[in-house]
């Protein structure tokens, strides 16, 4: 998916603070990093905003929202394309 998709897809909405920005504003996470195995496949990409992207930083997703508790409501509200075994894995990590 091209990035224009994925902020159209999502609304131009970060799925981590929940806020809508111009696109160039927004950055693409993997929800599952390209050096664990992930891909560059719809289901793995998300929209997040250049702020957001900044926190979470080099940090795996679970840890960033676990510390997040804001951020992971938003992700959970908001990231409605992700592959579900990466939600599966996510929710294992968090424990919740």
């Amino acid at each position: 998916m091209k990035r224009e998709e994925v902020f159209a897809r999502d609304g131009h909405r970060c799925v981590y603070c929940g806020e809508v920005f111009a696109a160039d504003e927004l950055t693409i996470d993997h929800v599952q990093p390209r050096v664990r195995g992930g891909d560059r496949s719809g289901g793995n990409l998300v929209t997040a905003c250049g702020g957001c992207n900044v926190l979470k930083g080099h940090r795996r997703l679970a840890d960033f929202l676990r510390a997040t508790p804001s951020a992971y409501a938003n992700f959970r509200r908001y990231a409605r394309h992700v592959w579900p075994r990466h939600l599966r894995v996510l929710e294992d990590e968090i424990g919740q």
